[in-house]
């Protein structure tokens, strides 16, 4: 069957759907206008009857209709019921008659006639203007979205409100060699139906100027099949202008963006477009006319008439282009510099960055990131500080250790004098024997060798005395080194065995069997170990009589080793036993109390720890833990 055959098929198919529509939308009005006086009673309804070019979802058009309506409904302060129909004869190449149509619509709105009617888009008003004398001839009639070229001005008349725009094809071929100066030829796509037609006329007439600059290629005459094979093998520097396509040069009808969205799926050059419907779906942009503002004035003069507003008293000039605007995605598919575009345009679409996409998100890292950092910062400050004040916590520390190193040792006075007299006073005596030997007409040199011996003995003793207890009395820093515990405990027992002898009391010293290595300072562990002997030895005196004796002892207890010191006196009265290690806490009439406290200071700062107590048969124990090295 052939092409033109199958359209005539079409119409008689058309004419005879609209005789048998108009039976049932007859009832349907009936049914309709008995439900508009129920309406009627709740407020004044309005009627608006809304005639559509191509059908409701061919764009251009249906984004102008759909926006009138809902701004139409949310502007009016009276109920509406909005009717619409469509313009099926202006889809095809060659119109068939449209009597059908009409007899249609004037059964439908016979003894109803609606209070306003809007057209949309040229067709449709060229069929209000051409038949409202029998369809709707005292209705008023706003005639929107309509280029103001197709305008029957003839026909218009003191009932008409005209909102037209203006199209400037060379404004928008300007703007596509502005951001695209390299274009060589822009490929145009228009179809083939009468609207259609009229306007590749226009494009032709307008475009005449840019035929020095670019090659014009039309594709009015192909089906859009052959289009979409030719505009996806496009030579360089080569652009696409959109115009429209309801119907191919085949006779195909293409609804909606379908047609512009296969398109851009296979085109290889950009596409550019004058209308804001299509804009967001695959065109690069430039100047365009706005829907907004076609709709604002169209629901403005309805609203008016609907008011009672004479309609000879609303004028519009046509809507021009607006500011261009710019889909930021297809700018960068393409490659188009934001820098070429003109002053004053606008980008929409534009992808968020990371920052504006995550912007809580990442602020609210940030601010983790902040705190964290700030007590980081603090943690570091304060660690410091604790280090300084460590620092000098331990100089203090020594400071004062040194100084009850001196108390001790001024309580050893005695002792040490007994310890140094004794070598001292055996070496005289060996020194002067000796001499008198010498003296003799036949001296005994054996002898004489064995007295030397014996001096040099004695004179090491006496230098190991004078050396501990310089070790004891020098002042020095907190030092750690790897030390034989036994050797120290045994060094420091050594510095007070005369005075415990001088006070009748036992020394007993029991030592580990095993070596007991450990880090630490040793003049600071001798120290607390003298004043734990001077302490018993104290508490023993002030007893009285009665067994007197003090006892060390060291051993290893797993990973740690431990130093007692356990005397014979009364003990410590169970009242004082948490107070012992305070600062400034003694029971001697005389004490500072400060020999404990810096014991305790010394031991937990090698690690340790040193607790009192006393023994079930009578008597203080002291226990030093120490932990071994490894």
């Amino acid at each position: 069957m052939s092409g033109g055959a199958s359209i005539d098929l079409l119409r008689r198919r058309i004419a005879a759907a609209f005789l048998c529509l108009g039976l049932l939308a007859a009832e349907c009005l009936l049914a309709g206008q008995a439900g508009a006086v129920e309406r009627s009673r709740r407020g004044e309804l309005k009627r608006v009857l809304v005639l559509h070019s191509f059908g409701r979802e061919f764009r251009p058009w249906s984004e102008y209709a759909r926006d009138i309506k809902a701004e139409l409904e949310r502007q009016s302060p009276w109920p509406l019921d909005i009717q619409e129909h469509a313009l099926l004869t202006a889809r095809f190449n060659n119109p068939g008659p449209e009597a059908p149509f009409v007899d249609y619509l004037h059964s439908l709105y016979q003894g109803a006639t609606p209070d306003v009617v809007v057209s949309i888009g040229a067709p449709a008003a060229r069929f209000a203007q051409k038949h409202r004398a029998r369809l709707f001839p005292n209705a008023p009639l706003i005639l929107a979205a309509v280029e103001h070229r197709l305008i029957d001005r003839a026909d218009l008349g003191d009932n008409d409100v005209v909102v037209a725009v203006r199209n400037d094809f060379v404004a928008a071929f300007d703007n596509i060699l502005r951001i695209l100066p390299d274009t060589k030829s822009v490929a145009i796509v228009i179809g083939a139906s009468p609207l259609e037609t009229f306007w590749m006329e226009e494009l032709k007439r307008e475009l005449k100027p840019f035929a020095e600059r670019i090659e014009l290629v039309w594709y009015s005459d192909l089906s859009f099949e052959e289009i979409l094979k030719r505009s996806s093998q496009l030579p360089a520097q080569t652009a696409l202008f959109w115009g429209l396509m309801s119907v191919d040069a085949a006779g195909v009808v293409y609804e909606s963006d379908w047609a512009l969205r296969s398109l851009r799926a296979v085109a290889n050059a950009p596409i550019f477009s004058y209308q804001e419907p299509f804009f967001g779906d695959g065109t690069v942009g430039g100047p365009m006319q706005l829907i907004a503002e076609t709709t604002s004035r169209t629901v403005s003069a309805a609203i008016g008439i609907l008011g009672g507003a004479k309609p000879a008293s609303i004028n519009y000039e046509p809507i021009a282009f607006a500011a261009p605007r710019y889909d930021w995605r297809e700018l960068q598919r393409w490659g188009i510099s934001e820098s070429s575009l003109p002053p004053g345009s606008v980008i929409l679409f534009r992808e968020p960055s990371i920052w504006q996409r995550y912007q809580w998100q990442m602020l609210m890292i940030a601010a983790v990131f902040l705190v964290q950092a700030g007590l980081i910062s603090g943690l570091l400050h304060e660690r410091r500080g604790r280090r300084l004040a460590e620092v000098e916590s331990r100089q203090r520390l020594a400071e004062l250790a040194h100084v009850n190193r001196h108390s001790a040792v001024g309580e050893l006075t005695t002792s040490i004098a007994h310890e140094l007299n004794q070598p001292l006073g055996s070496i005289l005596t060996n020194a002067e024997t000796a001499e008198l030997m010498l003296n003799s007409a036949q001296p005994d040199l054996v002898e004489v060798r064995h007295i030397l011996a014996d001096i040099r003995r004695d004179d090491q003793r006496a230098s190991e005395v004078i050396r501990r207890l310089r070790s004891v009395l020098k002042k020095t820093p907190f030092e750690v080194s790897n030390i034989e515990l036994n050797d120290t405990v045994r060094e420091a027992i050594d510095l007070v065995k005369a005075l415990a002898l001088g006070r009748r009391i036992t020394l007993s010293y029991e030592p580990a069997l095993t070596d007991l290595r450990i880090k630490g300072d040793p003049i600071q562990l001798q120290q607390v170990i003298l004043n734990l002997i001077i302490n018993a030895m104290d508490a023993i005196s002030d007893a009285g009589s009665g067994k007197r004796e003090v006892s060390v002892s060291t051993l290893r207890a797993g990973n740690q080793a431990e130093i007692k010191v356990a005397d014979t006196g009364p003990g410590i009265p169970a009242s004082d036993l948490a107070s012992l290690f305070d600062p400034f806490f003694t029971t001697k009439p005389q004490g500072m109390g400060m020999g404990l406290a810096i014991a305790r200071t010394i031991v937990e700062a090698h690690h340790g720890t040193i607790v009192g107590a006393n023994q079930p048969a009578g008597g203080a124990l002291f226990t030093i833990r120490l932990p071994t090295a490894q």
